[in-house]
């Protein structure tokens, strides 16, 4: 190919951003590090790339098929990081082994992982999120609840809904099914994808009881309020099953003090696509788009497998996410313009730099022409979004 006719492009599932996107993105990441820290929350930086052998500690083999991988000179297997509680974990376990607990830690950073490209959904994403480790029981989960309904409000939503929870509702039906490990696993995607149709084929050929298979059908839509809730306690026996949905009514007391009930609703179909999880999960929706804009839960069992047990739980926010249903549902994030246009004429560009300087000490957004020119040309500049024109003659 002739040098001429080369054009460059960017990998498949990633995007630039540009100007007012970038700026959006930053005006929305400032806020939720404003807010977390509110809470009480640190912020880490962690890796962009980790070893494999660590990003699959307590995660199982299935992440491998979600990262990008590449080796480095010793022929160690590397990747970039598909997510960032496992790094966190990785770090509360080493660096942050000695601090006093509950450790509250948030991160604003890019994550990679294959996906199908679309709108909101790309191979490189950008993430805020919180971990709150060492903290059982439903007050740490109740925080980590109503800090996300608080993030999106503080990212300017107003219309979403978080679907609440708890895996061990499905695990304590899985348990006394009788269904094979590879039944229970074709099970579990398809609640995870939505899919009601395969799962009731699978579930056909599963060889269960009528009224067996027409729990697990269940499942997926049971969603609703405090009378759902009561409705599933009578569907199961086992005490897991039992033992979640009480666990759900607890946190849900607890959101109704944080004042965010309002946005909260039980989904016992939420299992989420990681294995890691040990007991509440959740995710939030809102009209326009048809994936989560955040989701998390209890994780209690990741840190034991560095080598610290303590129990943990959190959620991750799509930043991108966030700003494509801002953009569906008519809100701007309002963006800063620059303030003043500084132009100088001949001869005069060191008192225009002496302009140009006074304005930044005051926090003004000042831009200085490069090239002196009249004053006529000058105010057509300022047309394009300047709130001001200082001319120096």
């Amino acid at each position: 190919m002739n040098k001429n006719q080369f054009v460059p492009q960017i990998p498949y599932g990633t995007r630039d951003l540009l100007l007012r996107e970038a700026k959006q993105k930053r005006i929305v990441e400032g806020s939720l590090a404003e807010l977390f820290s509110r809470w009480g929350y640190d912020e880490v930086v962690t890796p962009t790339f980790e070893y494999m052998e660590t990003l699959t500690v307590g995660t199982g083999s299935d992440m491998q098929q979600h990262v990008f991988k590449f080796f480095d000179k010793n022929n160690r297997i590397m990747a970039l990081k598909p997510d960032m509680t496992t790094p966190i974990a990785r770090v509360a376990a080493t660096r942050l082994k000695e601090t006093p607990l509950p450790l509250r830690l948030f991160y604003l950073t890019n994550v990679f992982r294959h996906e199908q490209a679309q709108a909101g959904r790309q191979c490189e994403f950008y993430q805020a999120g919180v971990e709150l480790l060492g903290a059982p029981g439903p007050a740490a989960d109740a925080e980590v609840v109503a800090l996300a309904v608080e993030a999106m409000l503080e990212a300017g939503l107003t219309n979403f809904q978080i679907g609440l929870g708890q895996v061990d509702f499905i695990n304590g039906i899985m348990a006394e099914s009788g269904l094979t490990p590879e039944h229970k696993q074709q099970v579990k995607y398809a609640m995870v994808t939505r899919d009601l149709v395969g799962l009731g084929e699978i579930l056909a050929q599963s060889g269960l009881s009528k009224a067996a298979q027409e729990l697990l059908r269940q499942i997926p839509v049971l969603h609703g309020h405090e009378d759902m809730l009561n409705h599933a306690y009578q569907l199961v026996s086992n005490d897991l099953s039992r033992r979640a949905l009480d666990n759900l009514a607890d946190i849900h007391r607890l959101l109704t003090g944080y004042g965010v009930d309002r946005y909260v609703n039980f989904d016992l179909g939420i299992i989420r696509d990681f294995d890691y999880y040990t007991g509440m999960v959740f995710e939030g929706y809102t009209p326009g788009l048809g994936f989560p804009l955040c989701g998390g839960g209890r994780y209690d069992n990741m840190l034991a497998s560095f080598g610290v047990a303590n129990p943990a739980t959190g959620f991750a926010l799509g930043i991108e996410r966030v700003l494509l249903a801002l953009e569906r549902q008519g809100i701007g994030v309002s963006v800063r313009g620059k303030d003043v246009y500084i132009a100088w004429a001949e001869g005069k560009l060191p008192e225009a730099i002496e302009a140009a300087n006074q304005c930044r000490k005051e926090g003004r957004r000042a831009e200085l022409a490069l090239a002196s020119e009249s004053k006529a040309s000058a105010e057509t500049v300022i047309a394009e979004g300047y709130e001001e024109l200082i001319y120096i003659e």
